[in-house]
């Protein structure tokens, strides 16, 4: 019986979300995942086909998660979506991202590919993860040095939990009928850096500033502080550009509308993570 849903990416961000969400309601689910260590888990790796028979046993739904550090990842996720295809797959949930549009670069080819071949498929577009300031890219300059560097100037984007995408997902996995297409995921509000900075300084007590970078400084940065190469780091110097031009600068119903209730507000985010900002 096919009742199961396989949750790629099952330890990552949203998929390890998903997954506590859907053992929440009491529903079946595989964690696909290269090092498995926990009853819910079987050994997945996008590179080995071996070991995709067993992980697509039973399922009925998928969830999809790009394999990570692989700038175009369609070529490697094609093989594995023809074989669920072929071994009874219905539904394909795609984690994409809000600046990807069908046919595009990354995720959005393979957007285009699903909308091609997969019998039922929702693409998720999320906006920028809440996360990003409590275990990704901006927690270790809150945390030490009270900053948040980018080159956004004013930009606004509606920063959504992680929590939200995963209850989103859950939805479009689960309900028939969740019609295929793609889905533009915000959280409430739409802020600038400096309103985060703000928010931050105000619940923590102490200044958090946002620093306006050019795109230069900010590429340099990425390759300095993170040890990026030159063409990757331009690149998302440049999507900060994009941001600063109001290319994220928008609120959807989305997470109201399919999970029943509210997304969860900057503010409360901050409360329930404060503890990651204190200084070592």
């Amino acid at each position: 019986m096919r009742d199961i849903i396989l949750v790629t990416g099952g330890t990552g961000t949203t998929g390890g979300r998903v997954s506590a969400q859907l053992s929440e309601r009491g529903l079946r689910y595989r964690v696909a995942t290269r090092t498995p260590s926990a009853a819910d888990q079987i050994r997945f790796d996008w590179t080995v086909e071996t070991t995709w028979p067993a992980a697509l046993e039973d399922i009925k739904s998928i969830y999809l998660v790009a394999p990570s550090g692989v700038a175009e990842p369609l070529p490697v996720m094609t093989p594995f979506m023809e074989l669920a295809i072929r071994s009874g797959v219905k539904r394909f949930v795609l984690l994409s991202a809000s600046s990807l549009e069908a046919g595009g670069p990354m995720m959005g080819a393979v957007h285009a590919w699903l909308r091609d071949h997969a019998p039922e498929w929702v693409v998720l577009r999320p906006t920028w993860f809440m996360q990003n300031f409590s275990d990704g890219q901006h927690l270790a300059t809150i945390r030490d040095e009270g900053a948040i560097y980018t080159a956004t100037d004013e930009g606004r984007i509606g920063f959504i939990d992680a929590e939200d995408i995963a209850a989103v997902a859950v939805e479009a996995l689960t309900k028939p009928e969740c019609v295929s297409g793609d889905i533009i995921l915000t959280g409430p509000a739409a802020l600038s850096y400096d309103a985060v900075a703000q928010t931050l300084s105000d619940a923590l007590k102490h200044p958090v500033k946002h620093h306006h970078l050019s795109v230069d400084e900010l590429a340099a940065r990425h390759m300095d502080q993170s040890g990026l190469p030159e063409p990757y780091a331009r690149t998302l110097a440049q999507i900060d550009a994009a941001i600063a031009a109001g290319s994220e600068d928008r609120v959807t119903d989305a997470v109201p509308r399919m999970a029943g209730r509210p997304a969860h507000a900057l503010e409360e985010f901050i409360a329930a993570n404060s503890g990651v900002w204190s200084k070592r």
